[in-house]
């Protein structure tokens, strides 16, 4: 007997739950899908959780993890630092002027990375439509190794070199240097060219198929960062960033609707 009290309070409590105001509120899932541009590929899988807003639930709120993939072919990133890109002046490490009217390229024929990033979600239901946005706020991204052309006429680096038994530090300069680089590791949302490392941001619309599965389908605007092992001396700078927008399709999961 004392058995069956306890599977029935057990029930009750899940039940109760279930049918509870905030259980009610709560909608969650997983998003699987791939965004795509021409040379670009950036597949995905999040996890969302968002609490819906009065009793008609019009409105969402809530927050994302996502985890994504980037792979890039013939890519130029361009100068990172706000900084740089808004024409700031300053001196760079040498106590020289900076040449800030130039942003520098580094061009990839192939890039790789993926990220882990959380973020907020904002959302607009409409029935068995839903209208909503996502942005990510921070995280890390992991990669390879590549190398670069950096394309500056004016930058100058510093390269280790040797001679006989003695290690030197020979300064560089020129265009279309080739140069190691690896992905920025962490990402940071600090809003336009302030912004850290890989960040998606995205707009879509959603159409419920049943209580199991629905489609996403948005635009989204991933941005990726690399820096190179060299940093130009001139301009004090090693980052580059580049921007992509992409259309995407999502496969949803949902876990409680």
């Amino acid at each position: 007997m004392k058995k069956v009290l306890i599977t029935l309070l057990t029930l009750f409590s899940v039940s109760s739950f279930a049918q509870s105001p905030v259980a009610t509120r709560i909608s969650s899932g997983f998003d699987l899908g791939m965004a795509y541009s021409k040379n670009n590929y950036n597949p995905s899988l999040a996890y969302y959780q968002l609490i819906n807003v009065g009793e008609r639930k019009l409105l969402a709120f809530g927050w994302t993890v996502r985890l994504g993939a980037f792979y890039g072919d013939n890519i130029n990133y361009y100068t990172a630092p706000a900084r740089l890109t808004r024409g700031q002046s300053g001196l760079g490490s040498l106590g020289k002027p900076l040449v800030i009217d130039n942003v520098d390229t580094v061009r990839y024929d192939y890039v790789t990375m993926t990220s882990l990033n959380a973020g907020v979600r904002a959302q607009l239901n409409l029935g068995w439509v839903e209208l909503g946005a996502s942005a990510d706020l921070l995280g890390l991204t992991f990669g390879k190794r590549r190398i670069g052309r950096y394309r500056s006429s004016t930058g100058q680096y510093t390269i280790k070199g040797s001679t006989g038994s003695d290690s030197i530090n020979v300064f560089f300069q020129g265009a279309n240097t080739f140069q190691q680089a690896s992905p920025s590791r962490l990402n940071l949302r600090l809003l336009g060219d302030n912004d850290i490392g890989t960040l998606s941001t995205e707009v879509y619309a959603r159409v419920r198929i049943n209580q199991r599965v629905a489609v996403k389908l948005g635009y989204s605007w991933l941005t990726s960062e690399t820096k190179v092992e060299n940093r130009d001396v001139i301009a004090d700078n090693n980052r580059f960033r580049n921007r992509a927008g992409m259309a995407f399709l999502t496969i949803t999961l949902p876990i409680f609707y």
